[in-house]
């Protein structure tokens, strides 16, 4: 009996989601960062949700080496720009790409928060475009595409994704060997878009305050910031989200419509907010539906 668990045991293991030690994502020190006060100290609550990040790092995850396509994926938690769902919205999410052969990498990042940063404003930002850089800096090491790594966010997290997919060419880390920032896909799933009409408040005033010049609310209503040069993205969200209205999703469609922008958007009547890789409230699978758009755009294609 012993002999065949450990047997399973190795199966198991070859087969599934692999996560390995977490990555710094600044060894040589955090930009835009004030000495953290003695109250604010990282931690985890019950329901997997983690606060009060100082040091942001990459959790990878590496598919079996016989499935792994070459692809990767930058996972953004959401949680309001307070906090990070770092299972539902981060660990499930990881080991099913690492299903269909993706790498993946969950983004432990800071929340905005004048008391551990000297411009809150851009922290986040900092570490999604540090992490698509780090990726591709070591693509080679872990048998990564560099023309093949996409970013995904969840609310607060979709609002970070797709700050990244639109502000790439606004470089807020250093740079010097001019690595390109861009995502090469984006998913936004129920993301925070807009800080307009339907901003989730939460979420903006987390991140750019109560009373933020309009320049600014501007700058973050990530679908003003759409370009013909936006990476092709894939959108999912509830008609009945009671928390980040689907508005937010229908209005970066309508920009990637009107910038010629390629993707999918996938509207569903019911479901909520939060429902992280399954909506119970249909038989549909939004995962299923886009691995199947990732496929058919050659991001799952092994080279």
């Amino acid at each position: 009996m012993k002999k065949l668990l450990f047997v399973l045991m190795l199966i198991s293991s070859a087969t599934f989601a692999q996560q390995s030690a977490p990555i710094l994502l600044y060894p040589n020190g955090v930009p835009n960062s004030k000495p953290a006060p003695k109250s604010y100290v990282e931690n985890m609550d019950a329901g997997s949700f983690l606060h009060n990040v100082t040091v942001p790092t990459l959790i990878p995850y590496f598919p079996a080496k016989d499935k792994a396509t070459g692809a990767a994926v930058v996972i953004c938690p959401g949680g309001g720009y307070s906090g990070l769902s770092m299972v539902n919205e981060g660990s499930e999410i990881a080991e099913a790409f690492n299903k269909i052969g993706v790498t993946a990498f969950i983004l432990k990042y800071r929340m905005p928060s004048d008391s551990v940063m000297v411009d809150k404003t851009i922290g986040p930002l900092q570490d999604a475009q540090r992490a698509i850089q780090l990726v591709r800096q070591r693509a080679t090491e872990w048998g990564i595409d560099t023309a093949r790594v996409g970013i995904i966010g969840f609310s607060a997290g979709g609002h970070l994704a797709s700050t990244a997919a639109t502000h790439f060419d606004k470089e807020v880390i250093e740079n010097k060997k001019h690595i390109s920032l861009r995502p090469s896909f984006a998913v936004l799933v129920y993301p925070v878009i807009t800080f307009g009409q339907w901003a989730h408040v939460g979420s903006k005033e987390n991140l750019i305050g109560k009373n933020a010049p309009q320049a600014l609310v501007d700058l973050y209503s990530n679908e003003k910031q759409v370009t013909p040069n936006t990476p092709p993205t894939f959108l999912v969200h509830a008609q009945d989200d009671g928390l980040v209205p689907v508005q937010n999703s229908l209005m970066f469609y309508d920009a990637m419509l009107k910038n010629k922008v390629k993707g999918e958007i996938h509207i569903y009547q019911s479901g909520g907010h939060g429902f992280g890789l399954h909506n119970k409230e249909t038989k549909d699978d939004w995962f299923n539906s886009l691995a199947k758009w990732m496929d058919g755009n050659g991001w799952l294609k092994a080279k």
